[in-house]
């Protein structure tokens, strides 16, 4: 499907320039981390360590039995001093275990191997991908060692890679593409042959065309196609970029391998390939940390745990008070309520944005005017959603509306003349729909 039809999204001011030429820097470590058990879609990891105890970096930490989660690791060397609630960049708090480093940074003994993957079986592979935490590091953070191993009945043909990184201000993706695309073919190559598939397309954004040049040199004579697809918010969303690549739609409530295809993060392909090649498992990620509030703007290396606090510290701290700090884009980001909150591993920016780059203005009545309508990539209805939402009438949201079709992108409030806060009112309704649906199965 040729990118020029694209009739959905928005064009936002990228605000990539402060980050998207500077190399990854690797920062000094925090004196703790704080890691979470819950980093991912799923039931939560158990804590298998208590107060007290010493470990090691890399050594399993949590984990559980259930069939959707993922296993946590510790991200430093050091002494356990608690294991209790503390606050969640997501979720508000959530049991974490908090590691005082001990300066030492060493690994659990055994942990780092040299490996041929191409002499494993599928089976050992996945089983590899599970000890090591590996989840999306897009945003999503589905288990992939649950997404690489699909059902017997559903047949995969198509492996894309989505590099398009749409969301303002964010290039995690475009460094990692420049400084670890050797990991990305031998990333590719792995799952390629856990799916047993041969049509792999990588989809990148037009506004990153030395990364685009690096993955063409990449892959040259191979059959692996690299698409520079039109910049255009949120081509980076799953059901569009598949559109855009294959021309192929995802219906409503299915996913990608309903329609024979998996989507996969670039830098979930390099946790990948660390984890089967060198035994690693996922306890750093790279960050994008920006914002006009911020002194130095820059990638970074940061450990899961580390507090915004001292990431921000460590990089260079502020040159103003912030006005919000968001973790993710500014789009479908989350605003955060405390600087204590855990880098985790979706992660993938922590904003500064000062009272310029916040919109607080008073929202007034919907016009009707339908502009967020035109740009809605769900064909919804946001205004109306909007409106059935703020009068709690979540029945006629759901039935009549398709509010859970609804990917909160934030295309509707950005084109909004009465900056109605529309994706606010969709995310309440859609906990109201959850309350009620707890409440029917007996939960409190």
């Amino acid at each position: 499907m040729s990118s020029n039809r694209i009739k959905w999204g928005i064009h936002p001011w990228t605000r990539k320039g402060p980050t998207s030429k500077k190399p990854i820097a690797t920062l000094e470590l925090p004196k703790q981390v704080t890691i979470p058990v819950r980093q991912h879609i799923g039931a939560p990891a158990i804590p298998i360590v208590k107060k007290g105890d010493l470990v090691k970096k890399g050594q399993l930490i949590a984990k559980t039995d259930a069939i959707v989660s993922s296993y946590i690791h510790a991200s430093i060397s050091g002494k356990v001093i608690e294991v209790a609630k503390n606050p969640h960049p997501l979720f508000g708090e959530c049991l974490a275990i908090v590691i005082e480093n001990d300066g030492l940074d060493e690994w659990e003994e055994g942990l780092l191997v040299d490996r041929d993957w191409t002499k494993l079986s599928n089976s050992e592979t996945i089983e590899i991908i599970r000890n090591a935490g590996i989840v999306g590091m897009g945003g999503a953070a589905f288990p992939s060692h649950i997404k690489l191993n699909p059902p017997a009945e559903k047949n995969v043909d198509t492996l894309i890679i989505n590099a398009a990184e749409c969301e303002p201000y964010l290039t995690v993706d475009h460094r990692v593409i420049l400084e670890f695309t050797e990991k990305i073919v031998t990333g590719i190559e792995i799952i390629k042959k856990l799916l047993n598939v041969e049509k792999v397309i990588i989809g990148i954004e037009d506004n990153k065309p030395d990364a685009i040049l690096k993955l063409k040199e990449a892959f040259a004579g191979t059959d692996i196609r690299v698409e520079s697809i039109k910049t255009r918010y949120p081509q980076g969303a799953e059901k569009m970029i598949v559109q855009t690549l294959t021309g192929r739609e995802i219906e409503n409530g299915k996913l990608p391998i309903d329609i024979a295809v998996i989507v996969q993060n670039v830098s979930t392909i390099v946790a990948i390939c660390d984890a089967v090649t060198k035994g690693i498992p996922l306890i750093e990620r790279v960050v994008t940390l920006t914002g006009r509030s911020l002194n130095e703007p820059k990638n970074v290396f940061l450990r899961i745990g580390t507090t915004f606090a001292d990431a921000i510290e460590l990089a260079g701290g502020f040159k103003e008070h912030p006005a919000r700090i968001i973790m993710g884009g500014p789009m479908m980001g989350m605003s955060q309520y405390t600087m204590d909150v855990p880098v985790i591993k979706g992660t993938s920016g922590i904003l500064a944005l000062n009272v310029h780059d916040v919109n607080d203005r008073f929202e007034t009545a919907c016009l009707h005017c339908g502009k967020c309508v035109e740009v809605c990539p769900m064909g919804l209805n946001p205004g109306i959603l909007s409106i059935l939402g703020e009068k709690e009438m979540i029945d006629e949201a759901l039935k009549d509306q398709g509010i859970l079709n609804c990917m909160e992108c934030g295309c509707c409030s950005y084109v909004c003349p009465s900056k109605r806060k529309i994706v606010q009112y969709i995310k309440f309704t859609k906990k109201l729909l959850n309350n009620q649906a707890t409440r029917a199965k007996g939960g409190k």
